[in-house]
């Protein structure tokens, strides 16, 4: 019982802040109002996305913490991708910063290699749990840099 509720809070976390965040910005979505290129997906689709790699990130760091797997050095990782990554959309939609949108989202993709990195040489499951995350995540970089051009 003691592992799935650090299964539940693992899960929880991401998921809950990242609703959160989307609920702060939801009055300033300008998605569809943006020159897109022509790869860009339907806004429908990012908040499924997101909440498929929020539970999957909850999930990876669950089986880390509930085998006792976790240290300091894997702690601060996860909390400061998760950190790094609900600012992106503060910055990219609140502010309209774009470009600083685009650097910040390379800095989430260092912390994210670090985390898979960190997380597979402790469990591999849980490592490779996150690479959807990675794969979106420079597809989510070019994406942004390419809105980033369009607009300017």
């Amino acid at each position: 019982m003691e592992k799935n509720l650090v299964y539940i809070k693992s899960i929880l976390i991401p998921v809950i802040l990242g609703g959160i965040v989307g609920f702060v910005i939801s009055g300033f979505m300008d998605y569809s109002s943006l020159i897109k290129p022509s790869f860009a997906p339907p806004a429908i689709l990012f908040p499924i996305v997101w909440t498929i790699l929020y539970v999957l990130m909850g999930i990876s760091y669950g089986i880390l913490k509930s085998n006792s797997l976790t240290n300091e050095k894997i702690d601060n990782i996860y909390y400061w991708q998760l950190f790094v990554n609900l600012l992106w959309p503060i910055f990219f939609f609140v502010f309209d910063w774009r470009l600083f949108s685009f650097i910040w989202i390379l800095l989430l993709i260092v912390l994210v290699i670090l985390m898979i990195k960190e997380f597979y040489a402790k469990n591999k499951v849980a490592g490779l749990l996150q690479i959807p995350y990675l794969l979106w995540l420079i597809f989510a970089s070019v994406l942004n840099l390419s809105i980033y051009l369009l607009n300017k």
